[in-house]
């Protein structure tokens, strides 16, 4: 690996282990095998450069690897309702090997109020997080979930998994399990009920 590779290794692991604030710029260039410091201004011009790439680089990797996860849940003849609450024990079971990814990608949330290159690609892997939750719960090709669905239903799931991740990460032995959610779904439609017409 070059400078620049071992620079994002170096990265991630102090995003890992430190997270975005507490993360030097001497944290990362020893994570990264004693890489000169000027190294960082080389290759992306600043600390914060550097880490918001890390970040998205972990990002990505996790949405492949959960979207992997996520495609293959639920037995052949299951019903969709089963399917569903398979897919949340899935999701519920990858919280804790990625811990630290969630809380580094909070603290982007706090970053992107300064830095318009995080917020823009949050804002690019929310809307193609709704559109792909949405295809997912619908057994579609993302190409054919219309916007509409992907706002309403792949909006709603996500506002799901976010509200769960908070709970988890702050009290995990608290939060809902995958029975609860669909519980709560259900309990949630009674009240909403049909809409009328």
């Amino acid at each position: 690996m070059g400078n620049r590779e071992d620079l994002l290794v170096g990265a991630r692991r102090c995003l890992q282990e430190k997270g975005w604030a507490r993360t030097t710029v001497r944290d990362i260039t020893s994570a990264a095998g004693g890489v000169s410091m000027a190294a960082i201004g080389y290759h992306f011009g600043s600390r914060e450069a550097l880490l918001n790439a890390a970040l998205m680089e972990a990002i990505d990797e996790w949405g492949d690897r959960i979207g992997r996860t996520l495609a293959s849940h639920g037995a052949s003849g299951s019903t969709p309702a089963e399917r569903y609450e398979v897919m949340w024990a899935a999701i519920i079971a990858s919280f804790p090997q990625d811990r630290t990814l969630w809380l580094a990608t909070f603290e982007a949330l706090l970053q992107a109020e300064h830095s318009d290159e995080i917020r823009r690609y949050l804002a690019r892997s929310q809307t193609g997080g709704r559109r792909g939750l949405a295809a997912l719960l619908l057994d579609a090709d993302e190409g054919d979930v219309d916007d509409a669905t992907a706002r309403t239903l792949g909006a709603a799931q996500m506002a799901l998994f976010a509200g769960l991740m908070t709970q988890w990460l702050t009290d995990p032995d608290q939060a809902p399990g995958a029975t609860d959610i669909t519980a709560g779904l259900r309990a949630l439609a009674a009240i909403v009920g049909t809409p009328r017409t």
